[in-house]
C-alpha cells in the first residue's frame, strides 16, 4: 500500500520544528543569497513528506535528528554543486511538469556495448536515434561490474564509475549533454536493493569494518536466515538457489536475494538511505533525466512476510523524492515492480515513482497474440490500466529480461480461465512446443519443485519471424512482420511513454552464440540481448526484407503518433465490440484503436462501434492508411488479418 499522504498535525507540528533547528544550520553551507532563497523555498516545500519518512522508519533510533540533519546537509551539497545546465533543466521542467505525458514521448532501450560499442559510439549513433524520432533513452547498466558474473550489469560496483569498455564519467556527460540538445532525456539504471560484493562498501565489510558490515544484511549463524527462508521466494532457483550466501572471511551470512555475488542493502539502517541518496543526486547531476529503480519490491525485510511489497518500501521511496525535489526537482524515477498486477500500481504516484514499466499490458500482449482472443487483456485493463494524474506508464513488448505470465488469477478466473494451466499452454506457446505455434523462444529457470517457468527470446522470434526464415515460409514472415506491428501498435497508442528495446524495430533474431559463452550459458535471457545488427540496420529502408517492413513500418508509427495529440496522456477506455478476437479502446473521446490479433479476416456489427461513438451514424479516417469508414447501424465491419487502425471521426 502506499503511506497515507495525509499526515496528522501534530507530525507537522514537529517537523516544523525540526526545520526551524535544522535549516540555520544548513542554509551558511550555501554561497549566495540566491541559493540560500532557492533551497530554502523547496525544503519548506518537501521537509515535511521527507520527516514523516524518517519518522516512520528511523523514529526510534536515538539520533534520528542526527541523521535528518546529516542527509539535509548532503542534499545542500549537491544543490550547490548542480551544474547549471542542469538547473537550467529544472527550471524547464518546472514550466512543463507533464512533459513525459506528451504524446511526442518516444522511448527507447538498450545497452551500451550492444548498441554502440562504446559511449562515443553511442553519441554516434544519435542520427539513427533521431531517424527512429526517440525522445526518451534508457541505458542499460553501464557501471563497474564483477566480471564475468554481473547479472547483465546489474551487480554494481561503483555508481560513480562508468565501465572502462564503455568509457568514462566524463563521456557520460559529453553524450548527456549532447542528447539532452536534441530533446532527447536519458535515463540510467539505479539498483537500489542491492550492490555488488566488489563494490567499496562490500569490500571494506570483508575486511571486517563493522561500520559498513551494518549496509548489509549479515548475519553471525544461520539461526536467522533459516527463519526468513521459508517466507521467500527463490527468483534464480537454477543460478542461485536460496535468498542467503555464507562468507567464510568473515564467517558471516549475508542475504542475497538474487545471486551471491549481489548483497542486499539494509535499509533500515539510515546511513544507507543516506549514502544511495548520495549516489542519486550524483548520478543526476551528471545529467540523468530518470532512474529506473531497479528490484523496488524487495528493499525492505521483515521477518515472517516474504519481504517484498512491504509498506517501509513506499517510505523509503517517497522520502527519495522529497529530498530529491530539494536538490534536482527535474529528475524522475521509474518504478521496475515485476509483481502481482495489484501492487504494480502501489509504487506509482507523483510522490513515488511518476513513471512505471507496465508488466501487464505486456503479459497480455503475447497471450492474445497466443490466443486470438483479447477479452482477457480487456478486463485486466480496465480493471488495471487507469493511473493518477501526473504519473504514467512505460508501455512495452519486451525487456532485456525474460517474459513472465504476470496476469492475475483473479482476472483470469473472472472470464473463465484457470491461470496456472493458463501459464503452462503459454509457456509451451512460446517455446515451441504447443502443435501449432508459430513462436521459437526458449525456456528460462525452470522451477520443478514450483513448475514456474518464464520465457526468453526476441520479439521477432516470438512473434514467428524466426520459424518463418528457418521454414522459407515468405506467407508465414509477412504474418510475423503483421504480429510485431499489431502489438507495437497497441504500445504507441494506448497511453503512456511506448518503450521499443532496440534491435526490435530491425527485427532481430536470437542470439544463440551466447551458450558458447560459459559465462552466460546458463542465462537463457542472453537469447534477446543481440548486438545491434548493422546488416539488417543497412537493409532497414528495403521494404521487401522483414527487416526493412518492421523499421519503416515502426518508424511510420511513430511518426503518426507524434501528430496526434489524442494519444498523449493515459485516458484509455476499452470496449467489447462483441468480437473476441479484436482488441478497442478509444483515446480522449476522438480516437479510437482496433486491433485484430487474428490470422483471419473479423467481423463485428457497426452498432457496436456506434454504441462507442455515441452516433447513429458516422465516418471515420484511419489515421494511418488514409483510408475513409462511413459506419451506418445495423451492418457489419470488417477487420482484414492482424489489421491494426488508429479511427478518427
Amino acid at each position: 500500500m502506499n503511506p497515507n499522504p495525509a499526515r496528522s498535525n501534530a507530525v507537522r507540528e514537529e517537523s516544523m520544528v525540526a526545520l526551524s533547528r535544522i535549516l540555520p544550520r544548513v542554509l551558511p553551507t550555501l554561497a549566495s543569497d540566491a541559493d540560500r532563497a532557492v533551497f530554502r523555498e523547496r525544503v519548506e516545500t518537501h521537509f515535511a513528506d521527507a520527516f514523516e519518512m524518517f519518522l516512520h522508519l528511523y523514529g526510534d533510533h536515538y539520533d534520528c535528528h542526527y541523521h535528518l540533519e546529516q542527509t539535509l546537509l548532503l542534499v545542500a551539497e549537491y544543490f550547490a554543486t548542480r551544474p547549471a545546465t542542469m538547473r537550467a533543466r529544472d527550471t524547464e521542467r518546472a514550466g512543463d511538469p507533464l512533459w513525459f505525458t506528451s504524446h511526442e514521448m518516444m522511448g527507447a532501450v538498450g545497452y551500451v556495448d550492444l548498441f554502440a560499442g562504446t559511449l562515443h559510439g553511442l553519441h554516434d549513433r544519435l542520427p539513427y536515434l533521431q531517424e527512429l524520432g526517440i525522445t526518451y533513452l534508457h541505458l542499460m547498466p553501464l557501471f563497474v561490474a564483477p566480471q564475468p558474473h554481473n547479472d547483465g550489469g546489474y551487480a554494481v560496483s561503483s555508481f560513480r564509475e562508468v565501465d572502462p569498455d564503455l568509457g568514462t564519467m566524463a563521456e557520460f556527460e559529453t553524450v548527456a549533454t549532447a542528447f539532452r540538445a536534441h530533446g532527447i532525456a536519458l535515463v540510467l539504471d539505479f539498483v537500489f536493493n542491492h550492490t555488488s560484493d566488489e563494490h567499496e562498501w562490500a569490500r571494506r565489510a570483508l575486511a571486517g569494518d563493522r561500520h559498513y558490515q551494518a549496509y548489509y544484511h549479515m548475519f553471525d549463524d544461520r539461526t536467522k536466515p533459516d527463519e526468513y527462508e521459508p517466507f521467500l521466494r527463490e527468483i534464480f532457483p537454477d543460478q542461485a538457489p536460496g535468498s542467503f550466501t555464507y562468507r567464510p572471511e568473515i564467517d558471516k551470512w549475508i542475504w542475497t536475494t538474487f545471486n551471491h555475488f549481489q548483497w542486499d542493502l539494509n535499509y533500515a539502517n539510515p546511513d544507507v538511505f543516506r549514502a544511495m541518496l548520495g549516489e542519486m543526486l550524483f548520478l543526476a547531476n551528471r545529467g540523468a533525466d530518470v532512474l529506473r529503480l531497479d528490484a523496488v519490491p524487495f528493499v525492505w525485510k521483515q521477518l515472517g512476510t516474504p519481504s517484498e511489497n512491504l509498506p517501509g518500501v513506499h517510505w523509503i521511496i517517497r522520502g527519495f523524492n522529497a529530498f530529491v525535489r530539494m536538490a534536482a526537482p527535474a529528475l524522475l524515477f521509474k518504478s521496475e515492480a515485476i509483481v502481482h498486477p495489484r501492487d504494480v500500481k502501489s509504487y506509482i504516484a507523483p510522490g513515488e515513482c511518476q513513471l512505471s514499466y507496465n508488466p501487464i499490458l505486456m503479459s497480455h500482449l503475447w497471450d492474445a497474440l497466443a490466443t486470438r482472443e483479447t477479452f482477457l487483456m480487456r478486463h485486466a485493463m480496465q480493471q488495471r490500466f487507469a493511473l493518477d494524474p501526473g504519473t504514467t506508464w512505460l508501455n512495452y513488448v519486451r525487456s532485456h529480461d525474460d517474459i513472465g505470465w504476470g496476469f492475475a488469477d483473479e482476472d483470469a478466473a473472472a472470464v473463465g480461465i484457470d491461470g496456472g494451466a493458463h501459464r503452462t499452454f503459454l509457456n509451451n506457446f512460446y517455446t515451441g512446443q504447443f502443435p501449432g505455434s508459430f513462436a521459437a523462444g526458449v525456456p528460462f529457470n525452470y522451477n520443478p519443485r514450483t513448475g514456474d517457468m518464464r520465457v526468453s527470446g526476441t520479439t521477432a522470434a516470438l512473434a514467428g519471424l524466426e520459424r518463418a526464415l528457418a521454414d522459407g515460409d515468405v506467407d508465414a514472415q509477412q504474418q510475423a512482420v503483421q504480429r510485431i506491428l499489431l502489438i507495437y501498435g497497441i504500445v504507441l497508442s494506448i497511453g503512456g511513454i511506448p518503450l521499443l528495446y532496440l534491435g526490435d524495430e530491425l527485427a532481430a533474431l536470437n542470439a544463440v552464440a551466447y551458450r558458447d559463452d560459459p559465462t552466460k550459458a546458463d542465462d537463457s535471457r542472453w537469447i534477446h540481448r543481440p548486438a545491434f545488427p548493422d546488416g539488417r540496420a543497412a537493409r532497414r529502408h528495403h521494404v521487401d526484407t522483414p527487416e526493412g517492413a518492421v523499421f519503416t513500418g515502426l518508424q511510420s508509427l511513430i511518426q503518426r503518433r507524434k501528430m496526434l495529440p489524442a494519444l498523449a496522456g493515459n485516458d484509455a477506455r476499452f470496449h467489447d465490440l462483441q468480437n473476441k478476437h479484436i482488441f478497442a479502446f478509444s483515446r480522449a473521446r476522438e480516437l479510437l484503436v482496433l486491433g485484430n490479433f487474428s490470422e483471419f479476416r473479423q467481423t463485428f456489427p457497426t452498432n457496436t462501434l456506434l454504441a462507442v461513438l455515441k452516433a447513429d451514424d458516422v465516418r471515420l479516417t484511419d489515421q494511418l492508411s488514409g483510408r475513409l469508414y462511413a459506419v451506418g447501424a445495423d451492418s457489419a465491419f470488417t477487420m482484414e488479418p492482424y489489421e491494426l487502425l488508429w479511427l478518427k471521426s
